[in-house]
């Protein structure tokens, strides 16, 4: 066989340093880099092997004295190539799911680390700790992924993006500390076998630690259980917006506040009573007159009853929190829902329109039944995200469904207006997936007619069960994007838009004006709710008639657009002191 030029190695080295590193950057991020990446970095390490077995090897005369092994030399030779095939098939078996991927690998890694650890008994003592840890390294890989199946993708990915950085620098380590000397002397041999050992060891290293930290990942948060306080009596008011049960919120406050959960009754969207919870917070150092109220629509935080803010440690964590903080300590008072089915019993109406806006509205009627203190009869609405999309909601059925609250405007940060595109255009985004779990969970027990369960993708039921079961906040929130990573394709096919839960989502974006001030802010770099998508809606509601204040900030992304220090606090709290005031709206549909 022609003899494979020796200077080939450090330059496949630097580029498994350059594809390890994109792996392990972007194993929770982005499926399609994650598939080159990793179909990539096998071929060059198979070549790398190949070239091992079969290159010009100046080295292993010095650590065997003898040459190389026939047979070692084959079984190297044939591990590399498998590796090669599984990188090419890996790109074109477009038909595989993700842990199909993961399980070709690992069984790989398994036989490849076996192959290094026959050559142990058949080397020096250096190459024999070399092939040791290699194979000991490659072995544990594998064991991770076939173990644990639910940790593999993010666990995989990461430390495959590792084993090949070390691989790569190994490589590029042999080669200089060989230099061109068909016979190294002895520091260099120390230098060559300290380098095989350490970049062996260090891989073996992150292999036990990648087990840990996915295994503390992927436990989540311990599983909050809504105690007595969100059971509902057993005769319940027929009338929506009564104040049932009230006590302390004690942890999680704002400085200076004081707070208290909140059971009330409401209504679904079909007009049958339901129970909510939610929370109430104030200013401790208030007077006696009536508070100037912001109503809250939370985010996206989950479908089960155990995701309720008012059962968190950090109940007003979401959204604008610090624009909340500031009017808070200008006088004003907020109230929350937790809606239907976060705390109280579910199903939970993710993203449905008119059960989010009973739920915000008749949060706001129970609030004012308090004794503590008085609130003002009219309310500015706000929320974030899915919360956006339960403000714009509130306000477009206030005026039939709660004529007597007076709604002074409502303020949208990144909302979920049209449904049907936010779904297209994250379909392929780990967060979107988790978004999508959420929609097609909450919704098959929402609207049981549609039968969602039997338009997700095939084969996906039963993780998007496992990522619902998950609350979308803590170290639950990042085991449900690692979730999302272990799927290819989209949850919810393009196709099953084109049917009723097309319809369905249509029907629940939001598609009428507001008649009250409003203000809809969006961060250009959001990946979630994308900015094409918002400048697309606010086109179509300006050419409706709609009056808004939309405003853009730079470089912010989904949830940093509601950051401390994010542009559009100060805005905000600017944006509802106007209305409390009654300052005339700004409008940029001009």
């Amino acid at each position: 066989m022609k003899k494979i030029p020796l200077w080939v190695r450090p330059f496949l080295g630097l580029a498994l340093v350059v594809l390890g590193a994109v792996l392990a950057l972007n194993s929770s991020a982005s499926i399609r880099v994650f598939v080159l990446a990793v179909s990539v970095g096998l071929v060059v390490v198979g070549i790398a092997r190949v070239i091992e077995a079969f290159g010009n090897d100046a080295d292993h005369g010095a650590d065997r004295g003898a040459g190389r092994d026939v047979l070692d030399r084959w079984i190297n030779g044939i591990s590399g190539a498998l590796l090669v095939g599984t990188g090419v098939a890996a790109l074109a078996w477009r038909g595989a799911t993700l842990p199909m991927l993961a399980l070709a690998v690992a069984l790989l890694l398994v036989l490849s680390g076996a192959a290094s650890l026959v050559s142990l008994f058949r080397s020096a003592n250096t190459s024999r700790t070399y092939s040791l840890l290699g194979g000991l390294a490659s072995i544990a890989t594998g064991a991770l992924v076939l173990a644990w199946p639910k940790l593999t993708v993010w666990a995989f990915g990461v430390f495959l993006g590792g084993w090949l950085v070390f691989t790569g620098l190994r490589l590029v380590l042999n080669f200089f500390a060989r230099g061109k000397e068909s016979s190294p002397t002895p520091t260099k041999r120390k230098l060559l076998g300290f380098g095989k050992v350490a970049g062996s060891a260090l891989a073996l290293l992150v292999a036990v630690a990648m087990v840990l930290v996915t295994s503390f990942i992927h436990a989540g948060d311990p599983r909050l259980v809504p105690d007595a306080f969100y059971t509902p009596p057993t005769d319940l008011p027929s009338e929506p917006g009564q104040l049932l049960r009230v006590e302390p919120l004690a942890q999680g406050v704002p400085e200076n506040a004081s707070a208290w959960r909140i059971l009330y009754t409401t209504t679904h969207p079909d007009g049958s009573p339901a129970v909510a919870s939610g929370s109430v917070v104030v200013p401790a150092d208030r007077g006696p007159g009536a508070l100037p109220v912001v109503s809250m629509a939370h985010g996206t935080k989950g479908i089960i009853p155990g995701c309720a803010p008012s059962l968190s440690s950090v109940p007003y964590s979401d959204g604008p929190a610090a624009a909340l903080r500031e009017l808070i300590g200008q006088g004003w008072a907020g109230v929350m829902t937790d809606y239907v089915g976060l705390g109280t019993e579910g199903p939970h109406p993710y993203l449905v329109g008119p059960a989010e806006a009973r739920n915000v509205l008749d949060a706001f009627r129970a609030a004012r039944q308090l004794g503590e203190f008085t609130l003002r009869n009219d309310t500015v609405i706000w929320g974030h995200s899915q919360g956006g999309h339960g403000a714009l909601w509130s306000a477009a059925i206030a005026k039939d469904y709660a004529p007597e609250i007076k709604v002074l405007g409502v303020a949208a940060l990144a909302p979920a207006t049209n449904l049907v595109e936010l779904a297209l255009g994250v379909k392929d985004a780990a967060a979107g997936k988790v978004v999508s779990s959420y929609i097609a969970e909450s919704w098959n027990d929402v609207f049981p007619a549609l039968d969602v369960a039997s338009q997700i993708t095939p084969g996906y039921a039963r993780s998007a069960r496992r990522i619902g079961e998950l609350c979308f906040d803590g170290r639950d929130a990042l085991a449900a994007v690692i979730g999302g990573t272990q799927l290819f394709d989209a949850v919810i096919p393009e196709s099953a838009l084109n049917g009723p839960l097309g319809a369905k989502l249509r029907e629940n974006s939001v598609n009428q004006n507001i008649d009250y001030p409003l203000f809809v802010g969006q961060g250009l770099a959001d990946q979630l709710v994308l900015p094409g998508m918002q400048r697309d809606w606010v086109a179509e509601r300006c050419a409706a008639g709609q009056h808004m204040e939309y405003r853009e900030y730079e470089g912010l992304d989904h949830m940093p657009l509601v950051g401390d220090d994010s542009a559009l606090i100060p805005d905000l709290v600017a944006w509802a002191n106007d209305r409390l005031e009654g300052k005339a709206p700004v409008n940029t549909c001009t």
